[in-house]
């Protein structure tokens, strides 16, 4: 579904909406500099209020003044049978005495059955749920959450069925590689443009390098690299690809932030620069809790910052219950060999259950 779809969706509040003293314009411009977490309060005053901080002309206003905000989404199964539940860091203003009174808030899931393996990639303001297995068979569905209004939509599907294809978002366009039914085949990757909300097909070069089965795939240096049986990078401005030895950063638990890939590994935090390939440990973050061996940990690019999500048992619930932490580090490269990591925040953000699984940690722009 197009943006203007979705926009023609949402009631725009009427111009004749009057505040006290203030044209309407002014209103919407300050509003658009409050951060969005005050929005929830906001909605209390009025329904006036309600009606303008659901439009589309307060994002719009917010990306043209330079407002947008980095917000962190989190995607976990709590039941081995259950579908997904999706939530969102909710950063409190007003801190509490030795909290910082962050939550992972939950937000709607989609009303239709959401895929197992499908492929999930942030874009501005929106995250795409990218084919998957429904009924143990391969889909082409495409879902969209707008992280505007936590409203899920369906896109134009994939020109062919995925399991556990690999997406990545570069220049404007979505990039889907492998999954498919057959290897070498002739739609192994297709691109979509959101814009126009349509898939092409791309020249299948790459499938005899990386086969259909594609495991892992990040963007470096505006290109996407992909490792499945073997690796490729492929350059979309020249249309070409070429082969690539496997590289330990391209593990699913790292994260590339400005051309620096971060990883927690052996109970401490190493970097690369990914044109050299050297692993040095990342320096400061005191205050930072140990992590136990058996957490589970997560890095995501938080606006150039890194997010760092892991777990641990939750004291007293007899091993039966754990605790999802989060930690915003900031980031400072002093020279080649060295970079300053600055814990900002840390806290306990969400209790689940033991069993649970950690599908993605994603960041949208909105």
């Amino acid at each position: 579904m197009s943006s203007s779809s979705i926009n023609k969706k949402m009631k725009k509040p009427s111009k004749s909406i009057s505040y006290p003293s203030l044209p309407y314009d002014l209103v919407l411009s300050c509003l658009a500099r409050i951060p969005r977490s005050y929005y929830l309060s906001l909605t209390l005053v009025s329904k006036n209020f309600q009606s303008l901080l659901a439009s589309p002309e307060l994002y719009k206003t917010r990306s043209l003044l330079g407002r947008t905000e980095s917000c962190l989404y989190v995607c976990l199964r709590l039941d081995t049978h259950s579908n997904p539940c999706w939530f969102t860091l909710y950063l409190k203003q007003h801190k509490k005495k030795n909290s910082t009174g962050n939550l992972l808030v939950p937000i709607p899931s989609p009303k239709f059955s959401s895929p197992q393996w499908s492929s999930i990639v942030a874009v501005d303001s929106t995250i795409y749920e990218i084919g998957g297995l429904i009924d143990e068979t391969r889909s082409s569905r495409v879902s969209i959450l707008d992280c505007r209004y936590h409203t899920w939509h369906e896109a134009p599907s994939m020109q062919a069925a995925r399991h556990s294809p690999a997406a990545n978002f570069l220049d404007g366009k979505i990039y889907v590689a492998g999954g498919g039914e057959e290897e070498n085949s002739l739609n192994w990757m297709e691109v979509f443009d959101p814009k126009i909300q349509t898939w092409e097909s791309l020249p299948s070069s790459g499938a005899e390098i990386c086969t259909s089965k594609v495991y892992q795939s990040t963007k470096v240096d505006e290109k996407i690299y992909m490792y499945g049986l073997n690796g490729m990078a492929y350059d979309p401005k020249e249309g070409t690809c070429e082969a690539v030895e496997w590289m330990p950063w391209f593990a699913s638990f790292c994260c590339v932030i400005d051309n620096l890939a971060y990883w927690y590994k052996d109970g401490e935090f190493i970097w690369c620069d990914t044109k050299v390939n050297v692993w040095r440990s990342l320096k400061g973050l005191e205050g930072l809790p140990k992590f136990v061996s058996y957490s589970c940990v997560k890095l995501a690019d938080y606006g150039g910052n890194m997010m760092v999500l892991w777990d641990r048992y939750a004291p007293g619930s007899k091993y039966k219950e754990k605790v999802i932490w989060c930690a915003e580090i900031e980031l400072k490269r002093c020279n080649n060999e060295e970079v300053l990591g600055k814990v900002k925040w840390f806290d306990a953000v969400l209790t689940v259950p033991k069993s649970y699984e950690f599908v993605r940690v994603l960041v949208a722009t909105v």
